[in-house]
């Protein structure tokens, strides 16, 4: 049995560079020890502990559409929605290990999966 380290996923609404190109699919890798430490010497976030977000998920998102260099100014740059997505999706993957929540229909009271990854669209 192996180890799943990295997890795709599809942003809500996806980065836009400055050509205006859209990149909605990437790949986040587990958090170590050491993502999770170095942020806090950081002096932005030292200033503004909010900014932990910014650069905690520029450490594990590896890709992101055919972005491979991901930086704080990347993740600066995401639309609300993606970043709010990015948080649960670091959450899931790294406190669960998988992408999949399992919880309860409020109409029918059945058990019902639904997939982190499936949540951004196409």
């Amino acid at each position: 049995m192996s180890l799943q380290t990295q997890f795709e996923f599809t942003l809500p609404r996806g980065f836009v560079d400055t050509e205006g190109t859209v990149h909605k699919k990437g790949v986040m890798r587990l958090a170590t020890a050491m993502d999770e430490i170095a942020p806090l010497r950081d002096v932005r976030v030292t200033a503004n502990p909010a900014y932990l977000t910014i650069v905690l998920l520029a450490r594990v998102v590896v890709r992101l559409g055919t972005l491979t260099q991901i930086n704080t100014g990347v993740i600066e740059n995401l639309f609300a929605a993606d970043l709010a997505y990015l948080q649960a999706f670091y959450r899931q993957i790294n406190e669960e290990g998988v992408t999949v929540l399992k919880r309860e229909c409020p109409a029918c009271k059945q058990e019902i999966a639904i997939d982190l990854a499936d949540l951004g669209g196409a």
